[in-house]
């Protein structure tokens, strides 16, 4: 199935902005995570669809995750 990757801010480093990919059915928001070598601890904020969406959750055909660090500021 295709999963449109979008990377924001810092991990993007060394790796890309966005990209469409093909997974296995059933592919979880983690194992992307995992599979993209990015420690779940950088990953702060992740969407589905334009949804709040959790590392569990299954993914299908077409849906575009987003991936963001943690924000700062002050």
């Amino acid at each position: 199935m295709e999963i449109t990757v979008k990377l924001f801010a810092t991990l993007r480093k060394g790796r890309f902005d966005k990209e469409t990919r093909e997974y296995s059915d059933g592919t979880t928001v983690g194992q992307i995570i995992d599979e993209l070598n990015i420690p779940r601890d950088q990953v702060s904020i992740i969407f589905v669809n334009n949804k709040h969406a959790a590392p569990y959750l299954q993914l299908s055909h077409g849906d575009v995750v987003a991936f963001f660090p943690p924000i700062g500021g002050g």
